[in-house]
């Protein structure tokens, strides 16, 4: 097995290292539970995305990953470090902008983050080499003598994302980074997130599913306080999905006839000319024709004039109102 050294840090970690590793956390508030039995962990190269409603526990988890809150309860280990036990070596690994990001708007961008340097405890003499790397990272690099408070909402954002990696942390905790921004920044904001999981680990909440669907390689659903999913997201947006297609029949026969095709379950007809067709999912290419290929060769058969055929995609909102649903 490889191994590699992070020159901000003194950890010596595998080319594959787990980073960070919750177990069994718990915390309440007076009789109501916010979070329970939540156990995560995350790899060094990958982007994981939380994922719930609003009031499901994202925030609190991160609070809890972050050290900003303690648990009631479990086991957090950030590169090798107990959080609880030794909270200044695991701190050091990790950056964490909380949703409302910690910025002082009447200071200038370089000044903030040289102060969040120092908090960070960045050796002197490395202070002005790390402002240099983050603010081009994060796309500052012309902003460095602007004053905070009159910096748009995007640019606010890259602030307080760069004030959590000016120390060059293995772990990045991210609450809600694209809340509140414009299409334009939500872009940009995403980029630099995915250019940032290819570096360190990073974990995020949101509640939005594109997000996770753009950039995240795994996802974590929390539902009432408890994990309740955990998947690639790619998988994720496969959960539950039957496949099939929509066709359009210019010329339609009658349903029995429809289904009747080899490998057709489901035929729902969505208005005069056009069907929802479901077909068996152990329906494999290279099994023999695909009732989509069967319907078309029928339709030119029987002058059914076929004018579309849609395969159906599975929706995230959906996939998603199914787990949770179910929980």
């Amino acid at each position: 097995m490889g191994f590699y050294h992070n020159p901000q840090s003194n950890y010596w970690m595998s080319a594959t290292p787990l980073t960070l590793s919750a177990r069994n956390l718990y915390r309440s508030s007076g009789q109501r539970e916010i979070i329970r039995d939540v156990s995560l962990e995350l790899q060094h190269g990958e982007v994981l995305g939380l994922l719930g409603h609003n009031g499901a526990g994202k925030s609190t988890t991160l609070q809890l990953l972050a050290g900003a809150l303690l648990p009631q309860s479990g086991i957090i280990e950030i590169c090798g470090h107990d959080l609880v036990r030794q909270p200044l070596q695991a701190k050091a690994h990790i950056g964490f902008l909380p949703e409302i990001p910690p910025l002082y708007r009447e200071m200038r961008v370089d000044d903030y983050l040289i102060f969040a340097a120092r908090l960070h405890r960045v050796m002197p003499a490395q202070i002005a080499n790390c402002l240099t790397e983050t603010k081009l990272r994060c796309g500052l690099q012309n902003s460095g003598n602007k004053i905070i408070g009159t910096l748009s909402k995007g640019y606010q954002q890259r602030v307080g994302i760069a004030q959590a990696i000016i120390h060059q942390p293995e772990v990045i905790i991210l609450d809600e980074p694209t809340v509140g921004l414009d299409p334009s920044q939500i872009r940009d904001i995403r980029t630099l997130i995915r250019e940032l999981g290819d570096a360190h680990s990073v974990i995020l909440s949101t509640h939005l599913l594109n997000e996770v669907a753009s950039i995240c390689d795994r996802v974590e659903i929390i539902h009432h306080g408890r994990l309740v999913y955990g998947d690639s997201s790619e998988r994720m947006q496969q959960y539950g999905h039957r496949p099939g297609f929509i066709v359009t029949l210019l010329a339609p026969p009658a349903l029995a006839e429809l289904q009747a095709i080899s490998g057709v379950q489901q035929v729902e007809q969505l208005s005069a000319t056009q069907f929802r067709i479901l077909y068996a999912a152990d329906t494999q290419p290279g099994a023999g024709p695909d009732p989509g290929t069967l319907l078309l060769g029928l339709a030119a058969q029987h002058g059914w004039q076929a004018k579309q055929l849609v395969p159906l995609q599975a929706r995230l909102e959906d996939v998603f109102m199914q787990i949770t649903q179910g929980e």
